[in-house]
């Protein structure tokens, strides 16, 4: 195959994976959006553990039926993993719950993007009114920037770094307005975000280091989050909420409906592993922020046009370009780039078998 073929190849793929978690995690917001609006089941974090555990369940049908083949992650690693997502989890859920509404700006549902894993935040939606966004996600990219910057020796050229200043500036304007924080709820937060920002960075280191694709990293972690999630979930969402999740009155319809956000949550985890994989955490946040414009927009169509102010308009138009300038300076040589080493040239190898290893799931 010639090389044009493959690089055509490639970006195919890379546009299909990004589709695929854009598609997924808008429509699991409005599934949980109906759940937790409609039928008030807020229980976030007990429902996250409820798709991790969907996700095992599909990746040890994939073992099983040798779709997927057997690899290595150490426990060390692995808890590493978990301990950085589940502290995202509940710093996202605790800086809600001690922050004002400002510092968590919200248009049309609760969803906290826990390196984009559908995660929903637990706070009566009668009090916050349309799509989540916080001031706090817009310093995860320089926080992932610094650990890439640190961590792989990572350059980002001159454009780079604007188009990202840009990509902030623009999802700023149009998602956040008042701010107001407490010492507790900022302290949540930066736990929060830091938490996050690694857990981002460790999906991609995981699958260079070890040589894992994106179902072998799932089926080594959704096991472990679930578990804790499940067991942590209850009690977490007590504390928030003052409901119990076994005393919710459990009918057809609110089942269904977590059904079907378990069920799209499989395609939301995986689609953040293969694209965080193929692009790095800081490309998946800023490419993410599309997600953060589509769920505005798409509030706007379906309730209501009240918000949809004229900087409401401009702070989108100025994202948008943001990340198509980034898409251009980052793809340029010396756009992005790691420092060249030796260890460097090991990393760039195990991250192409990665990729090779994704495109052929």
């Amino acid at each position: 195959m010639s090389s044009s073929s493959k690089t055509d190849k490639k970006a195919a793929v890379d546009a299909a994976a990004w589709m695929f978690n854009v598609v997924t995690s808008v429509v699991i917001i409005l599934v949980n959006k109906a759940l937790m609006a409609t039928y008030g089941f807020s229980f976030a974090t007990t429902l996250t553990g409820m798709h991790f555990a969907t996700t095992t369940l599909l990746t040890l049908a994939l073992r099983w039926m040798k779709y997927i083949q057997p690899s290595h992650l150490p426990v060390s690693e692995l808890l590493k993993f978990v301990l950085f997502a589940n502290f995202s989890i509940v710093g996202m859920n605790v800086s809600l719950m001690w922050n004002s509404v400002g510092f968590y700006q919200v248009r049309f549902s609760k969803i906290c993007n826990v390196c984009n894993l559908s995660t929903v935040l637990t706070w009566d939606l009668q009090n916050f009114p349309s799509t989540t966004f916080q001031i706090a996600k817009l310093t995860m990219i320089p926080v992932s920037c610094f650990l890439e910057v640190v961590l792989d020796n990572m350059r980002y050229s001159r454009d780079t770094k604007l188009s990202i200043g840009v990509v902030l500036l623009g999802v700023g304007v149009c998602t956040v307005t008042d701010v107001s924080v407490n010492t507790k709820g900022f302290l949540a937060a930066v736990v929060a975000v830091w938490s996050t920002a690694l857990q981002q960075y460790y999906v991609h280191y995981l699958q260079r280091r070890y040589s894992l694709n994106s179902f072998n990293l799932l089926g080594h972690t959704a096991p472990a989050q679930a578990g804790s999630l499940l067991l942590v979930g209850p009690f977490l969402d007590y504390w928030l909420t003052t409901k119990r999740v076994d005393a919710y009155p459990y009918s057809l319809t609110p089942v269904l409906f977590i059904v079907l956000s378990c069920t799209i949550a499989i395609g939301t985890n995986l689609s953040q592993f293969i694209c965080i994989g193929r692009f790095t955490a800081v490309s998946f946040q800023v490419l993410g922020h599309m997600k953060t414009i589509l769920v505005l927009i798409l509030g706007f169509v379906f309730f209501g046009k009240d918000d949809l102010n004229f900087h409401v308009i401009v702070g989108m138009i100025i994202a948008v370009a943001g990340m198509i300038w980034y898409g251009n300076a980052s793809s340029k040589p010396g756009g992005k780039e790691r420092r060249s080493s030796p260890a460097n040239s090991s990393t760039k190898f195990q991250k192409l078998e990665t990729a090779d290893a994704d495109e052929k799931v």
